[in-house]
């Protein structure tokens, strides 16, 4: 019977997308090392390349294809597995029209993916989409910075917005235990971590696919752990936003006041056509109430434009919102149309092709706003002494990157710290000197 070879078993990970893929990167390196293969950093060591892809829009679909083919073109003699969110939603259908990957693998039980690595070795070319799995995610090896994790707290979602795949790639809610995670939080903290990412589609909705609102009992049995460590909440849905988490987050300062709600959109009528039941005047409330609660909150978001039906009123609307809620982040991106959506029937007074470079502008023009305003935002914090974690060394330089409370990791700006001595993966306290674009200057407070 043939085997795959110790010489084979060697692989490297190219991880695409949301940190929730992220985690199933990880989870998928723990088994396949349990299994006795070799994980390695570098693409030219392994024998075999997994791609975990995204599938979320169609840049994410575009990105997951080139990468496959550019590994393909780099190492033609090596096998290359499609895993990920683009695997799952496309299966075997990638295998008849990109000759260039040896297998498919979807993203609902991770722990199978040695046993499709191997039939992909011995020639089978596998597509295997399997059920969801039912064990607790093992993780050993992390990919991100030293010292933070994320912890995923439910997978799937049951909003069902109307231009979201997610659903469709990862399926309804299914809640982990509170018990469960807690465990997990517990694990993470004895290896040293200090920041915990709480990760989900909506964190305030677990449980709720059982009937039960877990997420302020979480953090309630959070906030009996010791230890000097940070929570960070990203993502929770506006219109189901719980307003008992401000007298939480009030009480204990390990959870930060740092809050990502995707409003997508400040147009009610646009909202509407989303599945959302939020306008401008009740998104404003909410970043009112959060402010007038905790002074020093941080908020992010994601703004979408070029949904069906946009017209120039609607961007003037949301344009507006832009200037009143003054958010400390924001992402923006565009529509994109995805099948199987509710929302990809859709039409607006122009056809969705046509209206892709009025969007282009829009976004632009937001994206210029919205610097100045996250410049005038950090402004607050200089002159603050502020813990930051660390992240890396500058090369070559008597500095270090890190983050404070208001920074997540990737995706907002950060901290230069200008010292030679620190650790990366731990607090520092220091004191913000200035402020540079949208990143921030610190100096540790012991060399001041």
């Amino acid at each position: 019977m043939q085997t795959v070879t110790d010489k084979e078993k060697t692989f490297y990970l190219e991880n695409l997308g949301c940190s929730k893929n992220q985690v199933d990167a990880e989870v998928m390196i723990a088994a396949l090392e349990k299994e006795g293969w070799k994980y390695t950093a570098n693409s030219d060591d392994a024998e075999l390349i997994i791609v975990n892809t995204c599938g979320f829009i169609e840049a994410a679909k575009t990105e997951s294809i080139d990468t496959a083919i550019s590994f393909r073109n780099v190492y033609p003699g090596k096998k290359i597995l499609m895993a990920g969110c683009f695997a799952q939603r496309y299966g075997s259908a990638l295998l008849d029209k990109m000759p260039e990957i040896d297998g498919v693998f979807g993203n609902l039980n991770l722990q199978v993916v040695p046993d499709v690595a191997e039939s992909v070795f011995l020639g089978e070319r596998p597509a295997i989409l399997p059920l969801e799995g039912s064990s607790r995610p093992e993780r050993k090896s992390l990919l991100s910075f030293p010292g933070s994790a994320y912890v995923k707290i439910s997978e799937g979602c049951n909003h069902r917005c109307s231009y979201c795949a997610i659903p469709i790639i990862r399926g309804n809610l299914r809640s982990r235990t509170v018990d469960d995670i807690i465990l997990e939080i517990k694990e993470l903290l004895a290896r040293g971590i200090v920041e915990i990412n709480l990760i989900a589609q909506d964190l305030a909705a677990l449980g709720t696919d059982k009937k039960e609102k877990n997420f302020i009992k979480l953090l309630g049995d959070i906030s009996k752990l010791e230890g000097e460590f940070w929570i960070r909440l990203l993502y929770i849905h506006p219109d189901f936003f719980p307003l008992e988490l401000l007298d939480i987050i009030a009480n204990e300062k390990r959870i930060l006041p740092y809050f990502d709600i995707p409003f997508q959109h400040a147009s009610s009528s646009v909202l509407k056509g989303m599945g959302r039941t939020g306008s401008s005047s009740r998104y404003l409330d909410l970043v009112k109430t959060i402010r007038s609660k905790i002074p020093n909150s941080v908020i992010r978001s994601t703004f979408m434009v070029g949904f069906p039906g946009e017209k120039a009123s609607h961007r003037r609307e949301l344009l507006d919102f832009q200037m009143k809620a003054s958010l400390d982040w924001v992402g923006t991106f565009i529509y994109s149309r995805e099948e199987d959506t509710r929302a990809y029937s859709m039409r607006g007074d122009l056809a969705h092709r046509f209206s892709q470079p009025i969007a282009s502008k829009f976004k632009r023009k937001l994206e210029l706003a919205q610097t100045k305003i996250t410049e005038s935002q950090m402004d607050r914090f200089v002159g603050l002494d502020l813990d930051i974690l660390i992240e890396e060394k500058v090369e070559a330089e008597s500095m270090f990157l890190g983050r404070a409370y208001i920074h997540a990791a990737e995706v907002d700006g950060s901290v230069v710290v200008l010292t030679d001595k620190a650790v990366p993966g731990e607090f520092l306290e220091c004191r913000i000197t200035g402020r540079n674009g949208i990143d921030l200057e610190a100096v540790p407070l012991d060399e001041l």
